[in-house]
This record gives C-alpha cells, structure tokens and sequence, in this order.
C-alpha cells in the first residue's frame, strides 16, 4: 500500500520555510529543492481539526478554503486565541510592527516578543520595523491608535500580497521608505499607553531571506488541489504560506495552506509537471519583475 502524507502547513525556521507533517517530521526547502506530491486518487478534503485535535465527524470542507477546518472546528480554533481578542490575561509581552508588502500595503500588527520575527515571515512581510513592546492590553491599544488616527489596517490579504510580490523596488531602503514615514507619523501621535515601550525605527528586511530578488515572475497561482492531481517542480522562492514553483515549464505560486486535509503521495509523473487547476494573474503577479518506500514526499 503506497504511503499517504499529511501536511500541517509551512513554517519558518532559522534555516527558512519547511514542510510540517502531521506525524511531526519536517521537509526542509532550499531553493532548488524539488518538491513533488499527488493528491491520493478519490480522496477527499477533510477538516483539519483545532488546537491539536481531530474534527470529530472528519467534516469535508472545499478545497479552495485556506483553513481547512469545518465551521464548529473554525469558531473553537479561534477561541482563545489573541487574533479574536479572547486572551486578555495573557501574561507575555507583545511587540507592536509595522509591515511592508509592496507599495502602498502597510499594516500595522502585534506578535508576542518570544516569536521574534516568525510571525512576519509567516505573513510574507517584505519590511518591517517594530514600534514597541509592552503587556498586551497596551500593545492592542496602541494598534488601535494606528488604525484610527492614521487609517493604517490590520489585514491584507494575500492575493493582494501576491500581485505586488514581483514588482517589489530594488533598493532597500525604498523599501523601508514607507514604513519609516508612517514610524515617524506613529510615534507623533498622542494617546500612547504609558506601558509600552517604544522602539526606535529598525527595519527588517526580507528580499533575500524569501529568495525574491532572484526569482522569476510568476504567471499565475494555484486555485486549489484536486483528487488525483499535483505538482513536480523547482522551489524557486517562497514568502509566507507561498511556495514559488517552476513546473510544468512555468513559474506559479502555491499557497501550502490549500495542502492541509488532503492525503498525499508519491510524484508519478514526469519530473517537471503541473496537473492542478491554475488562476493565471491579470497582469503576473506585478508588471516588474532505497527501501521502495518513500521516505519523504521532496
């Protein structure tokens, strides 16, 4: 029987993103890296459960959702969790950001200190800079404060992201430009809560950590896995839940979130190829730029 995989998602180590399974091994991805998988013929896509455990009726849920979870298992993945202002008590101190997806695309967020920057890499920030630290009341107020007074949002999403990811300046410090504006702008402002520390403007960075600046222009993204489909291809840049593929003869983006819920096998088909439903960009995502088991699925 052949082996079937489970993918938990992608995450950002110091090494840069890897492939989570279920069964807690990771796939490392460097650039370069091959990865190759077929969704298992007549599968179906199933909930994935919430805060460690399994959907209890293993709900079906559409293979374009990014969450794959089930509406009961989405609202108790989201309780207690500080996105949904559930977690009030929460002793740690938080980092208040500010984060640069492309011109124009500023938002401004919160992550607790012990992450560091893992919480901008997994949202495919390209800049950031911090504006302070403090308990996490403080750091929600002050987000607030930003949003309010100087309309900066708290969400982007990720087509959005995308669209603008290749059409990024070169400079880095053009790059930083619009964040260090609207660093000066915040720290202006009155009505800070007297607990958070403020941060002096530092930008982050991270073109090369995503291999962005190298890589080729994307032509289009993966919509969602089918039964019976996949992918064999070269990694050729990743930011985010992002994968940059070249497969197929073409460059595409797979967001590793649309993986989760599906089972996964061996790569059957040639070394380069793509057999999944692709939604091409309008315009590209921006006008400028041995035991006989398989041990792992790249």
């Amino acid at each position: 029987m052949a082996q079937v995989w489970e993918c938990s998602g992608l995450r950002w180590s110091a090494d840069g993103p890897v492939l989570v399974w279920r069964d807690g091994r990771v796939s490392a991805l460097p650039w370069g890296k091959r990865v190759a998988f077929e969704v298992v013929e007549g599968g179906v896509r199933t909930c994935v459960g919430a805060r460690g455990h399994a959907c209890p009726v293993r709900a079906g849920v559409s293979g374009r959702s990014t969450g794959a979870r089930c509406e009961e298992c989405a609202r108790l993945d989201r309780a207690h969790s500080v996105a949904a202002d559930t977690m009030a008590d929460d002793p740690r101190p938080y980092h208040v950001y500010l984060a640069w997806f492309g011109p124009g695309m500023v938002k401004v967020g919160i992550t607790a200190v012990e992450r560091g920057s893992a919480r901008l890499l997994e949202q495919g920030a390209v800049c950031f800079s911090r504006l302070g630290a403090g308990p996490l009341m403080a750091a929600r107020r002050t987000e607030e404060l930003l949003r309010a007074a100087l309309g900066v949002p708290d969400r982007i999403p990720y087509a959005l992201k995308r669209a603008v990811r290749s059409a990024l300046p070169e400079s880095a410090d053009e790059r930083a430009a619009e964040i260090r504006e609207l660093h000066d702008r915040a720290t202006a402002l009155a009505g800070w809560p007297e607990s958070l520390e403020r941060a002096p403007f530092l930008p982050v960075d991270h073109m090369a950590v995503f291999g962005l600046a190298r890589a080729p222009v994307p032509v289009g993204e993966v919509r969602e896995l089918v039964a019976g489909g996949g992918v064999s291809g070269e990694l050729v840049a990743a930011a985010g839940p992002d994968l940059h593929l070249a497969a197929g003869g073409r460059v595409v983006v797979l967001d590793t979130r649309l993986m989760t819920g599906w089972g996964l096998g061996e790569w059957r088909g040639e070394a380069d190829g793509l057999a999944l439903p692709v939604r091409a960009f309008k315009q590209g995502p921006g006008a400028g730029r041995g035991t006989g088991v398989q041990d792992g699925l790249f």
